[in-house]
């Protein structure tokens, strides 16, 4: 599990298409730390770590997960947010994310405010119904408040510091993101019977 607050923004150093797509992603963490088989937030999606040097991590990808999320589109150079799980007792800074992704947004508009971006992005159909005014929605691994809906889409504000600490502050139109839904508001919807299954 995880909270949606970016910890490092590292770069995708190789990726090497295969059976499985081996990804090396660039970091500050510190690797000694990270066993292998540990779990990191690359971006939202929930990645098994299989090796890793000083300075990078690698990851592998299955068709799956090139699927349903935007990590087909990496190359050599691309920001990823990163985020380690949380621990039991440390400060939930921003909601409880699973780092599955449930599908790709679009950024429809991307507009300066007085220093901050909002962003205007839509979801899939099958996802707009559970982004709710003044809830929370994970893009690209970020914890964020939507503060308007309309239909499928709907708008964040980024503050500088989110700006500069994640990839969305230099998020442009027609930007592919990885979106996550609330996990309170998915398990309503089922006991309520209107998720569709």
């Amino acid at each position: 599990m995880f909270t949606g607050i970016v910890t490092d923004l590292g770069r995708i150093r190789s990726v090497l298409p295969g059976p499985v797509t081996r990804l090396e992603i660039t970091t500050a963490y510190e690797t000694g730390d990270i066993a292998i088989g540990a779990s990191v937030a690359c971006n939202g999606c929930c990645l098994s770590v299989v090796e890793k040097g000083p300075d990078w991590l690698a990851f592998e990808a299955a068709q799956e997960t090139l699927n349903v999320t935007t990590v087909k589109d990496w190359q050599a150079g691309t920001p990823v947010n990163l985020e380690r799980p949380m621990k039991v007792g440390e400060e939930l800074g921003g909601h409880i994310v699973a780092g599955h992704v449930d599908g790709i947004g679009t950024v429809v508009a991307a507009e300066e405010d007085r220093g901050s971006l909002r962003l205007t992005v839509e979801a899939p159909d099958n996802l707009a119904k559970y982004i709710a005014s003044k809830g929370s929605v994970t893009i690209d691994g970020v914890s964020l408040t939507v503060n308007e809906v309309a239909g499928c889409r709907f708008g964040i504000c980024l503050i500088p510091i989110t700006r500069t600490a994640t990839n969305l502050g230099a998020a442009r139109v027609g930007q592919r993101v990885n979106l996550e839904i609330d996990l309170i508001a998915r398990y309503v919807a089922r006991l309520l019977g209107q998720d569709g299954n």
